[in-house]
């Protein structure tokens, strides 16, 4: 009896260590799956940046994490990015800050006439902005990169060299640009983009203002042979994931996703401002687009209209209690920084 006891317990405690072998390994687990939404079309350059952080994480990750993407707003829109994330909807998403102005206050600074003439700078100096200031409004989620647009510049179908041409001439805009353009004299006409190359044929609109890689990608320089250089209101963007998926990544992935961040940034701001590049070589070369670059005092008097939309920012900021004034100088500075 002792000897059957014996194999029995030994039996038992070998059964119970095997067990537990079979629990707790890593190595017969899964991949992690990870949802991504994202709400432009594939093709634009939010998405292509959500394609690459996809590729490096799972590379860097060698196969532990596996990121399946949403683009085209099939798994989450534009304004219910932020709340979709939070809720668990999707584990990432991105989303563009300048369309919910009162929820996102210090971050869409970004949207005023600052004089950032690039996308590689905006995004540097927005991720420098969040880090410093870490909104509240971020406080439910984890927030993995940010980038910016390029600057907005006006494309039309008639020369615009001073404010009068501008006058009462119907351009396509949104969000921030839409007030910039009422506080230039110009009307805004509010349509999606995909829009605006028939109503350009149709003389509906006149032209439209955005970052310029549209020249090429809608074509719109066959139709809007000048583009005015005023270089204003840039759009940010935040990659944010939900934070029990981020508090449930083993820390070795949790590292690479936080080394990508500025990289990411980076990365982005010089995708968007090659692709700029690109579409205003081939508008001049092949649509034979005139560039128009505003004289000193005429430009003055552009930004001057423009100072009414930065005084309406801090004085909503305020009422928040951001500390506006000392927000706007640090973008300032961070603007110089970046720009050398």
């Amino acid at each position: 009896m002792r000897g059957t006891t014996r194999s029995f317990l030994f039996a038992a405690l070998v059964g119970m260590l095997l067990t537990g072998f079979v629990c707790s390994a890593p190595a017969f687990a899964g991949p992690i799956e990870l949802t991504y939404a994202n709400f432009p079309p594939a093709p634009t350059f939010p998405c292509v940046q959500m394609e690459r952080w996809k590729t490096e994480v799972e590379k860097r990750t060698q196969g532990k994490v596996l990121v399946k993407t949403f683009p085209g707003g099939t798994l989450l829109g534009d304004k219910e990015m932020m709340d979709g994330v939070i809720a668990g909807q999707a584990n990432i998403g991105n989303l563009c800050m300048a369309y919910q102005p009162g929820r996102f206050v210090v971050t869409n600074a970004l949207g005023l006439h600052l004089g950032i003439t690039s996308s590689r700078v905006g995004s540097l100096v927005l991720w420098d902005l969040y880090t410093k200031y870490k909104p509240e409004e971020f406080a439910k989620v984890k927030v993995l990169t940010m980038f910016t647009t390029a600057p907005a510049n006006i494309m039309s179908t008639k020369p615009v060299r001073t404010l009068a041409d501008i006058q009462g001439m119907d351009l396509r805009a949104s969000g921030g640009a839409a007030e910039v353009l009422k506080a230039w004299g110009a009307n805004p006409v509010g349509m999606p983009m995909p829009a605006t190359p028939e109503a350009l044929q149709k003389g509906v609109v006149k032209g439209l203002i955005s970052s310029l890689e549209v020249m090429k990608d809608f074509k719109f320089a066959e139709t809007c042979k000048y583009v005015t250089m005023v270089n204003t209101a840039l759009y940010p963007f935040a990659v944010v994931m939900n934070l029990d998926t981020w508090k449930s990544l083993p820390p070795d992935v949790q590292k690479v996703m936080d080394d990508l961040a500025v990289e990411q940034a980076l990365w982005t701001g010089d995708y968007m401002d090659n692709h700029v590049k690109e579409a205003m070589a081939w508008a001049k070369e092949t649509q034979k687009v005139e560039v128009i670059e505003l004289s000193g005092a005429e430009k003055a008097n552009w930004d001057k209209k423009l100072e009414p939309l930065t005084e309406k920012w801090i004085a909503e900021a305020k009422a928040k209690g951001l500390p506006a004034d000392a927000i706007l100088a640090d973008i300032r500075e961070m603007i110089a920084k970046h720009s050398r």
